[in-house]
């Protein structure tokens, strides 16, 4: 046990879209030793961690503790107690029937040292994200937030029921789904009228997001019929007739489509992110892992003879970023590649390339080898040396063609794509109980490690009833050779392009 006592940050981790999360609340989960996250803290928030942090769930979900608070607040005094840097998140704001005043009291009496981040309740922007504003001077001017269970230990209820009848407040209950019959007996009985608007919001903030809306007297049998459980908030009063006009969270055009991003875990986030903007709920299983070359040998000769090669032509943004580190790891730079002209396939690479200040002389019409061999075939290749570091496993016709034009080609492996299988059996998981929409497919090498992770299941019966979304002509060929017929080919063969074609191909159903 060290002398040295470290810091328990209460962190507020938002109601569950991981873009309300505060800045300080990121800076103390990037510097935390040990992370402590809730049942509703979206796992997205885990990507803030250091690789090293210690991560230990301790979530709560309808009754079913990982571990009891008691247990909970120990933890974070033993923590504390060897000198680390703890972040606790906890769904919501830890001040908002988040139990952080008993935690707080807790670091206290054993001398730790706390700090509380507030984070975005959902009591405000569950309803917000419904379309459901708690306040409007047409409506009312306050709101009351109610806990939808009291502690069962208390021995005089504290709920008056009387006074939030005849309130016109909003009133705003957390974590009353199974006691929904009971609010609604209590307001009723103690004079609320029957007609009084109610909204519950299930999974607010995120494409899970499940709006239902009722009247006191019809909203128990509304909910039961929907199926609609915990997590949710409930709201009760004027203010849900809004939600006819100003819903807007879920009219996004991709609102609540579950899609399976293929593509490697390190290349996913930026269409993980712009599908969820869209409103898509984003199932990462990545089929395909990206690694260096085992043997490095061939491109760090290659790098330590750039003298002799006239071209470097990158088809990938993996072949930029492989090519580089090899390069930088050599002890050179940039300067090195001053006497080379270079050539890309696709926009991104050549803009990832823009990233080292290099501007590629070349960038073909389509992003395919074939446009690379139609935009060489004006120029003198006769006897030109090429450098083409690319995947281990790649098309040929790229350096068979310059070949034909008489340019020399050295074709070199950067990195390798490996199969990755650790999502295999919730990937079947998902297929069979029939809770995908949509798979993408963004390589060829995507396409037949998806179909090596079905093993020898039926494909075409595990996929009915999904829409399939490929990058480009090579991938959907890939696809048709395993029996798939792709719904959704890109016209440009980008991330972009691949979004494009399923907000057309949604906007026309």
């Amino acid at each position: 046990m060290t002398d040295k006592t470290g810091v328990v940050h209460l962190i507020g981790a938002g109601p569950g879209d991981p873009g309300l999360l505060t800045i300080r609340a990121k800076e103390c989960i990037e510097s935390a030793d040990v992370v402590v996250y809730d049942y509703l803290a979206s796992p997205f928030l885990l990507k803030y961690a250091r690789r090293e942090a210690e991560i230990i769930y301790v979530g709560k979900k309808g009754g079913d503790h990982t571990l009891t608070q008691d247990k909970i607040n120990l933890l974070l005094v033993d923590k504390a107690k060897q000198g680390l840097s703890v972040a606790r998140l906890k769904g919501g704001d830890p001040f908002v029937f988040g139990r952080g005043g008993e935690e707080a009291q807790l670091l206290l009496e054993h001398g730790v040292q706390y700090e509380v981040i507030p984070g975005v309740t959902s009591a405000i922007s569950a309803p917000a994200y419904a379309g459901i504003p708690v306040t409007h001077r047409d409506h009312t001017s306050f709101v009351s937030f109610i806990t939808g269970h009291e502690n069962p230990d208390k021995k005089d209820s504290s709920m008056q029921w009387d006074i939030f009848a005849k309130s016109n407040a909003t009133l705003v209950f957390l974590m009353g789904v199974k006691n929904l019959g009971n609010i609604v007996k209590n307001l009723m009985a103690n004079g609320k009228p029957s007609d009084t608007p109610v909204a519950l919001v299930r999974w607010g903030t995120t494409s899970r997001q499940q709006t239902v809306t009722g009247t006191l007297d019809t909203i128990v049998d509304v909910v039961k019929k929907a199926g609609l459980k915990s997590p949710a908030i409930i709201v009760v009063g004027h203010v849900v007739s809004l939600r006819q006009e100003l819903a807007w969270f879920d009219k996004k055009p991709l609102f609540g489509k579950r899609i399976v991003i293929t593509r490697a875990r390190a290349q996913a986030s930026g269409l993980v992110s712009q599908l969820t903007r869209l409103g898509a709920h984003c199932l990462e299983i990545p089929t395909i892992q990206i690694i260096p070359s085992e043997d490095t040998a061939p491109l760090e000769t290659a790098i330590d003879h750039l003298n002799n090669y006239d071209w470097l032509v990158l088809t990938s943004v993996n072949g930029v970023k492989f090519f580089f580190d090899t390069l930088f790891g050599m002890g050179k730079d940039v300067r090195a590649l001053g006497h080379l002209k270079f050539a890309c396939i696709g926009p991104v690479t050549k803009e990832r390339l823009a990233d080292y200040g290099i501007v590629s002389d070349i960038l073909p019409e389509t992003y395919r080898a074939e446009s690379v061999v139609d935009a060489f075939s004006s120029m003198d290749m006769q006897g030109k040396k090429i450098l083409l570091p690319r995947a281990k496993v790649a098309r040929t016709i790229l350096p068979e063609e310059l070949n034909k034009m008489g340019a020399v080609v050295d074709e070199v492996t950067a990195y390798e794509t490996i199969l990755c299988d650790g999502g295999k059996e919730t990937l079947i998981s998902l297929l069979t109980d029939k809770k995908i929409d949509a798979v993408t497919f963004t390589s060829s090498s995507t396409v037949a490690n998806f179909m090596s992770l079905l093993e020898s299941r039926d494909a075409a019966k595990l996929l009915k009833g999904v829409t399939v979304a490929s990058i480009g002509p090579i991938t959907s060929d890939t696809a048709r050779s395993f029996g798939i017929e792709p719904d959704i080919e890109a016209n440009l063969y980008t991330i972009d392009g691949l979004l494009d074609g399923l907000l057309t191909y949604y906007g026309q159903q």
